[in-house]
């Protein structure tokens, strides 16, 4: 999911209005993705613009909340505050348009409009006016006062520090940051230099991002500005993708051949289903637990006109057999369940919802996925096991313990952990070669 340019077709009373609400959905355990799901599309693009802005500047927005009210207000009242701070601090050009009395005044018309909301009219007004000043003051000084206003849980932070104590805060920083527009072109349909023309003739601009992690990328691009896709040349008939530059990776590594029998052991939304389709006509089986996202892989491929009699979408658990018809793969892609944490730019809502206990049950049910996919692919074959964390529990850890495990995996060269940076999410790879005998280390 990424931030695009905020459009104006909803009023901004109205969209600070919803976006106080999504936030309350994620306050009490509900996915933001789910919640922006629901809303027509004239409201989306705005308030997940607002409500993405707002969760990336939490520490920061609350720090002027606690200084301005000494009490505590109601969650209903704080989320919008929240959402109009966001709008003070961000300071794009996407939302200069909105002056600061006209932040104040839209969202004292949202108190208006939203009744849980009504008594704090005078509130709203009162503090947002002290906001500003305090943020034109903050802007004039040559360093702000929290490097990284989004809110990241002790736990979180501390397994960080601890795990990379000289890069942690910059991670952190650079996930509080919203993430570029990068594209993945369909080479089935145009080279990359084909598009990027494409591109030039609608007023986009864009450049190659040749390589990530010392993997070579044929086909990413970066706009220079956030678009809709609506405005991308050939989106809607299948010329190119969404998808982060570090996402890419798999499919290349994955290296499919025409004729092989793949499985995507945990495929939805479909991304890297279809990038492996694009690369070689495989038999492909895109396995999907989730009845709700199973669908997206379907939509997903039928826009990129990759269906055929050779591509199988099939609801099962990856950790068991139910749904396995016994023939053996030739390569897995298995994108393991995980905590996420490693795509917090695109999906800021996350470290809302996780909790530490968390990365224990991802653990176990990662090794029971990764234990029942090397039970069905053949000798000869390849797993890529892949996480978008950054925690080491989830990679670098788990590809250990499957090596020692199983004594006829063969690792092969990935790049392991890789750290979220301006081009990229972060991500963790791993690739073994399943040998008919112990393979020498």
């Amino acid at each position: 999911m990424t931030d695009q340019k905020t459009p104006r077709s909803l009023p901004l009373s109205e969209a600070i209005t919803i976006s106080a609400q999504a936030i309350g959905e994620v306050m009490v355990g509900r996915s933001l993705t789910e919640v922006l799901d629901q809303l027509d599309a004239h409201e989306r693009p705005i308030v997940q613009s607002l409500t993405f802005d707002a969760l990336r500047k939490w520490v920061r927005s609350h720090e002027f909340i606690q200084q301005f009210i000494p009490k505590t207000p109601p969650p209903e009242v704080e989320y919008l505050l929240s959402v109009a701070i966001a709008l003070f601090l961000q300071g794009r050009s996407d939302v200069k348009g909105y002056a600061v009395h006209t932040i104040v005044d839209q969202a004292v018309k949202a108190c208006s409009e939203y009744e849980p909301t009504t008594y704090a009219k005078g509130l709203v007004n009162a503090v947002l006016r002290k906001v500003s000043l305090a943020v034109q003051a903050e802007n004039e000084k040559p360093y702000p006062p929290d490097p990284i206003p989004m809110f990241f849980p002790p736990w979180w932070r501390a397994s960080l520090k601890r795990n990379y104590s000289k890069a942690w805060q910059a991670m952190l920083i650079q996930q509080a940051q919203r993430a570029p527009l990068i594209l993945r072109v369909n080479v089935k349909q145009h080279t990359r230099k084909e598009y990027q023309e494409l591109l030039h003739q609608a007023g986009i601009a864009a450049e190659p991002i040749d390589s990530v992690a010392g993997v070579i990328l044929d086909s990413a691009l970066l706009l220079q500005e956030a678009v809709p896709v609506s405005d991308l040349p050939g989106f809607y008939s299948g010329a190119v993708s969404v998808q982060d530059a570090g996402a890419q990776i798999a499919a290349i590594l994955l290296d499919p051949k025409p004729g092989e029998r793949i499985l995507d052991a945990c495929a939805a939304p479909g991304g890297k289903t279809a990038h492996l389709l694009e690369l070689a006509q495989c038999e492909m089986i895109a396995l999907e637990l989730d009845g709700e996202r199973l669908g997206k892989i379907g939509g997903n491929l039928d826009r990129l006109r990759l269906q055929s009699d050779a591509v199988r979408i099939v609801r099962g658990d990856a950790s068991k057999t139910a749904w396995w018809d016994g023939k053996l793969f030739d390569k897995i892609l298995l994108d393991a369940p995980c905590s996420a944490s490693g795509i917090v730019a695109r999906h800021p809502d996350i470290p809302f919802l996780r909790r530490e206990a968390d990365i224990k049950a991802l653990q176990t049910r990662q090794r029971a996925i990764l234990e029942q996919a090397w039970k069905i692919l053949k000798i000869g074959g390849t797993l890529l096991y892949v996480t978008c964390s950054m925690f080491p529990e989830e990679g670098e850890e788990q590809a250990t313990w499957f090596a020692a495990e199983h004594t006829d995996a063969l690792r092969l060269s990935a790049p392991g952990q890789i750290l979220p940076a301006e081009l990229n999410d972060g991500f963790y790879y791993a690739l073994f070669k399943k040998m008919g005998h112990e393979p020498r280390r």
